[in-house]
């Protein structure tokens, strides 16, 4: 059972697995696939390397766009290592959800200000009207002026996950 399991060429199978494979090799016992099964929990190497994913698996739900131009992702990218000319180290990006327009602009440094900026006067409001959701991440710059923005020209806010590298 070991030389199956873990030996030279032993997969570290699961023990439902091992007990077919040790079935068709001829050996047989009554309670060969409960036996397997617990020498598989006790293996080091399976506990350490094994699927640790226990929780089923749920549904994930489409995020559908009514019409052009009414939900918008908003996201930064930055700070980038080498800079540009001009110096600019943050890309910030707004992608429509039904045309997969996008727009960006790249700043120096990045404030809640400057993300106001390009979602009123440069990029989204001034162009394309106000969207009826945005959706950002959990980001410092999308704080205090953003959220007041989106409070005066009735946009709802849907906040996603933060990237952690």
């Amino acid at each position: 059972m070991r030389e199956v399991h873990m030996g030279v060429c032993g997969p570290h199978m699961g023990g439902h697995m091992l007990a077919r494979k040790i079935m068709r090799t001829g050996y047989f016992l009554l309670t060969m696939e409960t036996d397997y099964c617990q020498f598989v929990q006790r293996c080091p190497e399976c506990q350490i390397h094994g699927d640790l994913i226990h929780v089923p698996s749920s549904e994930l739900h489409a995020l559908t766009s009514p019409w052009p131009f009414s939900i918008w992702g908003i996201d930064i990218i930055g700070k980038i290592s080498s800079k540009s000319s001009s110096g600019h180290e943050f890309i910030l990006i707004a992608i429509d959800y039904f045309t997969k327009w996008v727009e960006a602009a790249s700043y120096t440094r990045l404030t809640s200000v400057g993300v106001a900026s390009f979602i009123i006067k440069s990029h989204i409001i001034d162009r394309y009207g106000a969207p009826h959701e945005l959706i950002l991440d959990k980001g410092v710059q999308f704080r205090a002026d953003v959220d007041t923005l989106l409070q005066r020209y009735g946009i709802h806010h849907h906040r996603s996950s933060t990237y952690r590298p």
